[in-house]
């Protein structure tokens, strides 16, 4: 096979902290030489299998690896990387510097892919973690995660419930500088190449013990990460750099898993040596809505068909279990209550071993409204929250001596209120010109059930008209004002909401006010300009004003049919349809005076086009009508007129015989159609 050249510089290449990432499309079998790369992942269309080698800088081939070699780390269904249906995955490879990609198929296989990441890959190493309370984790900032290139905000789950254990399956030859370099290079091929939000694992560690935060959203939060397909809510994904499948796991990287494990299932209370239930959301191993009893420090295999995270890495999942239940002790497990406000309140937990331990209740005050205590491995202790305010929240901490404490809420906190999306329509009240531009709708929505109240606030502040007082419940609400007494002016609408606690929230929106209008009218909603007719606007004005009339097409001025200063009065105005086409307009009416410009509208059809009318059987009186309107029908001599009629097809009823009918039709327009005949 010819060698073929890809020159990475494909257009809108992502690039971080050193680092960038293209693609090309590969064709044939031979050797393609890159340009120098580090990391490499490939994307194929087909049920079959790709292989791939590389060749070092230093001119030797790697043995083969499999594109997808079982690593599947995927977001959930549905949630990411929704561009790349039809693409298989590969797993990113860390290959250290490289530059030559050669590939084999098994079966079928189609389109080949490849991404590339290269660049500097020169950096730091972090100092080793400190395996007492939280370790050392090298953050998103330390290691310069590209934060622009990120997809989306973070979801969180309920909490979390377990740890996934996966291996990133690239090379294990790499050095502690180079770490940050490989998790940049993952999170590029995750984001640019297979189109997911940011990174797929929730933490990374290295062969040399240092952790490296993963996905944004905070590494004390439940953050839903893209690393186990069916089951990234409620876990946290963990990852070993480096391919565990026949390589050792380095005493560094497995007391660095441990001190990491045992820190974040304690902020959850998780007791490492249990075993949890999760539902599956869906995955080719398990089907959606399936109940999956796991270990509460699982690996990637127990969830997913795949040898994730590596044969030997696996077979250390025991002692890393065992290990972490025995660092940091002692721990509170599985802290619980059942009951509500209003009744009993039992608060349960476990104890890693025998010690005193207390209950403590707090109001939103932080007053201590009861507590219990106790002695023992398990906590049991109830409290009486009959007398408790069903409109405050409570904070609630159980506490052994040494442990972390257990903390969380009951009750629903009343929140501030909110108001939002805060509208008046229309902006300028008209209380001259008719009952529909008289008055204005305000609407706003509201978050908490509160005492809403509107005020009417002129140009010095001062309130001029209370519009609207009253307790509202939650949701989009509205009122109307109408019955406008204040002077012609620009005003602003205050609007406060109070909640029950007397917490109180403000906005405001400009309004206006002018008498200068009156009722804008046309002498019908739908016109046809034919042989010299005209149709006529009208309205009136109540003081002197500068007044234009023009027709708008798809909100662009298509015509001026009036533009002068006018004195008040009726005002009438003719217009033949200024040579405009058929079509749907709008005829605006702006009115300019001592005070501001205010404007009303109108909808006109302009309409040449007479209506077809069709006799289909004259036995039985059907007709055929192009276009709606109104038909009148003579039949034997007398005038039938229809009420106006759909386009279509329609019947007459009529009693007894007919000998002869005439009939036409007429548009909303006016036009008529021509006279049909029937005799029998």
């Amino acid at each position: 096979m010819a060698a073929a050249v890809l020159a990475l510089a494909a257009p809108g290449a992502a690039s971080a902290a050193g680092l960038s990432l293209a693609s090309a499309d590969l064709h044939g079998g031979g050797p393609i030489a890159v340009h120098r790369f580090q990391l490499v992942g490939l994307h194929w269309r087909g049920s079959g299998k790709v292989l791939f080698r590389t060749r070092s800088a230093n001119g030797r081939w790697s043995a083969w690896h499999p594109a997808a070699p079982g690593e599947d780390d995927l977001p959930d269904r549905g949630t990411e990387g929704r561009r790349l249906r039809g693409w298989r995955l590969g797993a990113p490879y860390w290959t250290g510097g490289s530059d030559n990609v050669q590939y084999r198929t098994v079966g079928r296989v189609g389109q080949v892919r490849a991404f590339f990441v290269r660049g500097s890959v020169r950096g730091r190493s972090f100092r080793q973690p400190d395996f007492t309370e939280q370790p050392t984790i090298v953050t998103r900032a330390q290691w310069h995660a590209p934060e622009s290139i990120r997809r989306a905000p973070p979801l969180y789950a309920d909490g979390v419930h377990l740890a996934l254990i996966h291996h990133t399956a690239g090379s294990n030859n790499y050095t502690a500088g180079q770490s940050a370099s490989i998790v940049r290079a993952i999170m590029l091929y995750h984001v640019q190449a297979n189109g997911w939000n940011d990174i797929g694992y929730n933490f990374l560690v290295d062969k040399y013990g240092q952790i490296f935060e993963g996905r944004y959203g905070g590494m004390t939060r439940p953050v839903i990460g893209a690393h186990a397909m069916g089951f990234n809510a409620g876990s946290f994904g963990v990852a070993l750099l480096g391919n565990y499948s026949s390589a050792p796991v380095s005493p560094a990287a497995k007391a660095a898993l441990v001190s990491l494990i045992s820190w974040r299932l304690d902020l959850a209370h998780v007791d490492p040596l249990s075993r949890v239930v999760r539902i599956s959301a869906g995955n080719p191993r398990y089907p959606p809505g399936r109940a999956v009893t796991l270990n509460a420090i699982s690996a990637h295999r127990d969830t997913y068909p795949t040898s994730c995270p590596g044969t030997n890495l696996y077979r250390q999942l025991p002692s890393i279990r065992r290990l972490v239940a025995q660092t940091g002790l002692p721990k509170i497990y599985g802290p619980a209550l059942a009951g509500a406000l209003g009744g009993p309140v039992r608060f349960t937990a476990r104890l890693s071993s025998t010690a005193d331990w207390t209950v403590t209740v707090k109001d939103q005050a932080g007053t201590v409204v009861a507590s219990g205590a106790g002695t023992g491995s398990a906590v049991d202790w109830t409290w009486d929250a009959s007398a408790a305010s069903q409109d405050q929240h409570y904070t609630w901490s159980i506490a052994a001596p040494d442990a972390r404490s257990a903390t969380g809420t009951i009750g629903t906190a009343l929140p501030p209120p909110l108001l939002g999306q805060v509208k008046v329509a229309p902006p300028v009240v008209l209380p001259n010109a008719g009952a529909r531009a008289a008055q204005a709708s305000v609407t706003y929505r509201l978050n908490v059930q509160s005492i809403v109240t509107a005020d009417l606030v002129d140009g010095s502040g001062a309130t001029v008209a209370e519009l609207f007082h009253g307790l509202r419940a939650a949701g989009r609400r509205s009122f109307v004002w109408k019955d406008v007494t204040v002077p012609d002016g620009s005003y602003q609408l205050s609007l406060s909401a109070r909640n029950a606690l007397g917490q109180e929230t403000h906005a405001v929106v400009p309004v206006a006010v002018d008498r200068t209008f009156g009722p804008f009218a046309s002498g019908a909603a739908a016109f046809s300009p034919r042989a010299g007719k005209s149709l006529a606007f009208t309205f009136q004005l109540f003081a002197p004003a500068h007044v234009q009339l023009r027709m708008f097409s798809r909100r662009a001025p298509v015509a001026t049919v009036l533009d002068a200063d006018l004195g008040p009065g009726q005002q009438e105005v003719a217009w033949d349809g200024g040579g405009l086409a058929d079509g749907r307009y709008i005829a605006n009416l702006t009115s300019t005076d001592t005070l501001m410009t205010v404007q009303q509208s109108l909808r006109l059809t302009l309409d040449r086009k007479r209506p077809v009318l069709r006799l289909l059987s004259f036995r039985r009186l059907r007709f055929r009508l192009s276009e709606p309107g109104w038909v009148t029908l003579v039949l034997d001599g007398r005038v039938h007129r229809l009420r106006k009629r759909r386009a279509g097809v329609f019947r007459v009823g009529h009693r007894g015989s007919v000998r002869w009918l005439r009939a036409f039709a007429v548009d909303a327009a006016g036009n008529r159609s021509r006279v049909i005949r029937g005799r029998r």
